[in-house]
């Protein structure tokens, strides 16, 4: 290619077509036809009448519903608080009951919700949906914290081109440091959203900011350390793990059981689904699972910590050869002010124009 002006506009347009591609298929492949697969419900009941209505249950719907009996209501209760099952079904012939968990996942409780109507219509009666687990009325469909998931991510991988490019110039531990304070900075952002802009957080608010530090530092902290390997990759890297793989899996919107088995798979240990779930638990379920979600996130931190250290290593020799060469470079005595400039400048203002450009490239995206 004779134009050097074309090949670097080309060049440049690679990352945001492969980031096409890539929310495309993680996107479409998440979201566009979600169904149950082994979706956990209870029957509850007694006694082998019940246990041959839960049989008749299981074989009609087959592998989208994983069937349990239970021989109390509260037991069923327990089950929905402990995010056990999605829904639990109270057989009558007069006033047949499905109890479910919106603050949970409200598409589960609407997917059992399809599930058990026509099973109430064969009983002869309307079906009554009880809510043990509601958000709060500031966030009707609970999906709030996905969306503050959304805006997480996108200040803390943002952020990762300015002090992995534009910082290039500063130690490792110097950029380390900055970014555990960004990430107190973002943290603090998510706070303010959650809580007085659009109060889904209406009580411990110090908890959720704490879980939204944990989750930007070891985003920040893998970001700043991937830079010194992957330099302008950096940022489709950190869009496929941060977004395309993160949101996708965070159960923000489709539990699991109602994904495909990569993405719920994924959900098990991805900081995005270890966020989400542990905001849910603190909120709504009286920190059920919470020390799980919240060890998902130190170990995504802890994750962060090893790259930036083996980030420092790395850069360490070659720290020590431009501090020689710089020191080699120093004008003599005798020689002029008006000495040419040494000749590795023209390589300091190409890697000065490179981290601008990726800078400007992250944050449009």
């Amino acid at each position: 290619m004779r134009s050097p002006a074309l090949r670097h506009v080309l060049t440049h347009l690679v990352t945001p077509l492969l980031m096409c591609i890539g929310m495309g298929l993680a996107y479409m492949g998440a979201f566009v036809t979600p169904e149950p697969h082994h979706l956990p419900v209870a029957i509850v009941g007694s006694g082998p009448q019940a246990k041959v209505f839960a049989q008749t249950v299981k074989d009609t719907a087959g592998d989208r519903l994983d069937v349990r009996t239970v021989p109390t209501r509260a037991d069923a209760v327990g089950l929905l608080k402990s995010r056990e099952v999605t829904g639990a079904y109270v057989p009558g012939a007069k006033a047949p009951e499905l109890m479910v968990a919106t603050a949970a996942s409200d598409m589960g409780a609407t997917a059992v919700e399809k599930v058990f109507t026509p099973v109430a219509a064969k009983e002869g009666a309307p079906l009554k949906v009880t809510d043990v687990a509601a958000p709060v009325a500031d966030d009707p469909t609970g999906q709030g914290l996905f969306f503050l998931l959304i805006a997480l991510s996108i200040g803390s991988y943002a952020s990762v081109a300015a002090l992995g490019a534009g910082g290039a110039a500063l130690a490792m531990r110097v950029r380390a440091l900055l970014a555990l304070g960004v990430s107190a900075v973002v943290s603090g952002i998510g706070a303010l959203l959650a809580g007085p802009v659009f109060h889904l957080a209406h009580h411990d608010l110090a908890g959720v900011w704490g879980m939204a530090w944990l989750y930007s530092a070891g985003i920040l902290l893998i970001g700043v350390g991937l830079h010194t390997f992957l330099k302008r990759w950096t940022t489709l890297t950190m869009m496929v793990l941060f977004v395309m793989l993160n949101f996708t899996s965070s159960g923000g919107l489709f539990r699991p059981e109602l994904q495909n088995g990569f993405f719920g798979t994924l959900h098990a240990f991805w900081n995005g689904a270890g966020f989400v779930e542990g905001v849910r638990s603190l909120l709504y379920f009286d920190g059920d699972g919470l020390a799980s979600d919240v060890w998902t996130l130190m170990v995504w931190l802890l994750v962060g910590l090893a790259v930036t250290g083996l980030a420092a290593l790395y850069e360490r020799p070659r720290r020590a050869r431009h501090a020689a060469a710089a020191a080699g470079s120093t004008p003599a005595p005798g020689t002029t002010a008006g000495s040419p400039e040494p000749v590795a400048e023209p390589d300091a203002d190409r890697a000065a124009r490179e981290a601008e450009e990726e800078v400007e490239e992250t944050v449009g995206v």
